[in-house]
C-alpha cells in the first residue's frame, strides 16, 4: 500500500477520531499491527493563533510512526500555515471535510465545505502548494440524501493534488446513525485513479473482508469498531483465522487495559487520565458478566489507585469465571 511516496506495511488504518485517537490510543492501536495511525482533529486557527494549547494534539512518540495529521479549518490560507506548522511532526497530512458536529459545521469547516465544493477545492489546493507530504482528504457522501456530491468532491480533490481520499460513506445529516453505504465507496473506487480508503461499519473481521470485496477499495480504516478492541487489527490481519466474532479472553483484556492506563497517565497526568479513561476501560469490559456493574464502579472511582483496584479485581474475577 502506498500514499504519494509513503510505503506502508499494510492496507489497515486507524481513523482520526476527536477525543479517542490520543497519542498512547495510536500506540496500542500501533501495536496491534495497523499500518497507519491519525491524530485527532487539530484546528488550523487552533494552530495558527493558539499553537500552544492546540499543539499538544500533536504529541507523538517515534513507536507510532508514520504518522497522520488531521487538520480541520475552512480558510484556505489558514489551513497552509497550519499545514506547514506540522509538516515535520506529520508524514501524512490529512484534512477533514467530514465531520459532522455542530460547532465544526457552524465554523463553515468539516463536511460544511461539501456544500461549498470551491473553497474546498481551495483549501486543499492551498494545502498541497506549501507541503510535499502526502496529502489526503476524508469526506462524506454529502449534506443529505438530496445533495449527495462525493464523485464529483472525490474528483475535485484528486485533480486539486491528493495523494488519496477516505470516504465516509454516510451524509453529514445522518451523523454516525444508520447503516453507511459502501456502494458509494465502490462508485469512487472506479472513478478515481488515486487510492480510495473504505470506512464505515467494520466491527468484525468479515466486515473488513466484504467491504474489501464488494468496494475494490485499496485500504480501510478502522473507527468506532476499534473502542475497547485493539484485538480487531490483529484478527482482520490474521488471514488464516477468520472467526466470526473472535472472543478476547479476560486475561488479555486486562494486561492491555492496564497498560492503557498507565500510558495515559504518563503522558497526561492523574486528572485529565481519570476522566479520560473511563470510557476506554468500559469499552474493554463489554461482553462480559458483570460489565454493567464495572461500569458504575468506574465511572464513580475518584483516585487513580481506585481505577487501577477495580480494573484489575474485575478482570482477574472474570478469568476466573471462564
Amino acid at each position: 500500500m502506498k500514499i504519494g511516496n509513503l510505503s506502508l506495511a499494510n492496507n489497515l488504518f486507524l481513523a482520526p477520531m476527536a477525543g479517542i485517537t490520543d497519542l498512547p490510543f495510536r500506540l496500542i492501536s500501533k501495536s496491534f499491527g495497523v499500518s497507519l495511525v491519525f491524530t485527532e482533529m487539530v484546528s488550523a486557527n487552533g494552530l495558527v493563533y493558539n499553537g500552544a494549547r492546540t499543539r499538544g494534539l500533536l504529541r507523538s512518540d517515534p513507536r507510532e510512526k508514520p504518522l497522520a495529521v488531521q487538520l480541520f479549518g475552512e480558510d484556505p490560507d489558514v489551513m497552509a500555515q497550519a499545514a506547514a506548522l506540522v509538516e515535520e511532526a506529520a508524514d501524512v497530512i490529512d484534512i477533514n471535510m467530514g465531520c459532522p458536529v455542530k460547532k465544526v459545521v457552524r465554523s463553515g469547516a468539516g463536511s460544511a465545505l461539501m456544500r461549498e465544493p470551491r473553497r474546498a477545492a481551495a483549501v486543499i489546493s492551498a494545502v498541497r502548494h506549501v507541503t510535499q507530504r502526502p496529502l489526503t482528504v476524508k469526506f462524506r457522501s454529502g449534506w443529505d440524501r438530496d445533495s449527495e456530491n462525493y464523485l464529483e468532491f472525490g474528483h475535485m480533490a484528486q485533480e486539486e493534488g491528493a495523494d488519496a481520499v477516505t470516504l465516509h460513506p454516510r451524509t453529514r445529516a445522518q451523523g454516525f446513525g444508520g447503516l453507511s453505504d459502501w456502494s458509494h465507496i465502490r462508485r469512487l473506487k472506479q472513478m478515481l485513479a488515486i487510492p480510495v480508503i473504505g470506512s464505515g461499519d467494520v466491527l468484525k473481521p468479515a466486515d473488513a473482508d466484504r467491504l474489501i470485496v464488494q468496494t475494490g477499495c485499496d485500504a480501510l480504516m478502522l473507527g468506532r469498531g476499534a473502542y475497547g478492541n485493539p484485538w480487531l487489527a490483529r484478527s482482520i490481519l490474521n488471514l488464516s483465522n477468520r472467526e466470526e466474532n473472535p472472543f478476547t479472553p479476560p486475561a488479555e483484556r486486562r494486561e492491555v487495559a492496564l497498560l492503557h492506563l498507565d500510558m495515559h497517565l504518563e503522558h497526561f497526568g492523574a486528572a485529565r487520565t481519570l476522566g479520560e479513561m473511563r470510557k476506554h476501560l468500559c469499552w474493554y469490559a463489554r461482553g462480559l458478566p458483570g460489565a454493567a456493574n464495572f461500569r458504575a464502579r468506574i465511572n464513580s472511582t475518584r483516585f487513580i489507585s481506585e481505577m487501577v483496584r477495580e480494573t484489575d479485581a474485575f478482570f482477574s474475577a472474570s478469568a476466573d469465571q471462564l
